[in-house]
């Protein structure tokens, strides 16, 4: 039973929710004690608001998961979890984060309160509606960003937010086009919007937010503002680990039809994850130490 819960929370997603460390560590804060533990509570309540999110999602979604060759075996789906039980746990969990929200401040519960009314349309309205599915999925990591920024109370960089927007497109757009070909004929019955989509239409969005992706944050390194923000003139060095991350999950999309779960590309390619962590490094060297 323990197992289906952990399975049906989904603690491999909270990586997600890693998004908001970057708030820290680009307003140059890693050296206040008091302002890292605030991001450590902020993201584990965002890890619960992120289950309830998920939980919930599965309540929805019961029925047509049993349809997916994968989500069948989900604990809601397969019938090791009531489905009554599944709405108990995603309630509690909603309520324990906006509880802890509330005492970060102000700003950050309102965060959580947009997060959850975000997600609460998208599971019951939104992710039937052709584009509108994939971009209420992105705005969540943009709430994500402001939500970081909110907790150790700094400004929420307008870069910064349009690359999370483009970032979470291009993520998404790579999940429809996997589930549209894994699914093949079952398309409709596990997603609706699926068959209004094609495999051309989501290489062309896919080629567009990428370019769009590459060029602002080039130019977001080469930014006057946030070179006088950040105190230095060196960010374009993080440019070559941003653009292999990029054409590498473009590989893994269209070379080794991955793509379904962008947290499970992270976790179990090797390129991809030291790529993250030698983007984060060089940008954290480039921000404390030159």
């Amino acid at each position: 039973m323990i197992h289906d819960i952990l399975r049906l929370v989904r603690p491999a997603q909270w990586l997600k929710n890693g998004i908001m460390v970057l708030a820290i560590v680009f307003a140059g804060e890693l050296a206040h004690a008091d302002k890292i533990i605030l991001m450590a509570c902020a993201i584990a309540l965002y890890c619960l608001l992120s289950s309830a999110v998920y939980t919930f999602n599965d309540v929805v979604d019961a029925e047509r998961d049993r349809l997916h060759p994968l989500k069948k075996n989900r604990p809601l789906a397969a019938g090791r979890i009531r489905v009554a039980t599944g709405a108990v746990l995603a309630g509690v969990l909603a309520a324990a984060g906006l509880v802890g929200a509330w005492f970060i401040n102000g700003p950050f519960f309102l965060s959580a309160v947009t997060f959850l009314a975000l997600n609460l349309l998208y599971s019951l309205w939104w992710k039937h509606v052709v584009i509108l599915d994939v971009l209420t999925i992105a705005l969540g990591f943009v709430v994500r960003a402001y939500a970081g920024a909110f907790a150790i109370d700094v400004p929420a960089s307008t870069w910064f937010l349009i690359n999370t927007l483009l970032l979470a497109l291009f993520l998404g757009l790579g999940k429809r086009r996997h589930e549209l070909l894994y699914l093949d004929k079952e398309a409709q019955a596990h997603r609706k919007t699926l068959v209004m989509y094609s495999p051309y239409l989501l290489d062309q969005l896919i080629a567009v937010v990428t370019a769009a992706m590459l060029v602002i944050y080039m130019l977001y390194t080469f930014s006057t503002e946030v070179m006088h923000k950040l105190g230095t003139d060196k960010l374009f060095v993080t440019i070559p680990f941003v653009v292999y991350g990029v054409f590498r999950y473009l590989y893994l999309i269209h070379r080794k039809d991955q793509g379904g779960s962008p947290t499970r590309v992270l976790i179990d390619d090797r390129p991809i994850l030291l790529t993250v962590m030698l983007w984060l490094v060089t940008a954290s060297f480039v921000l404390y130490v030159l």
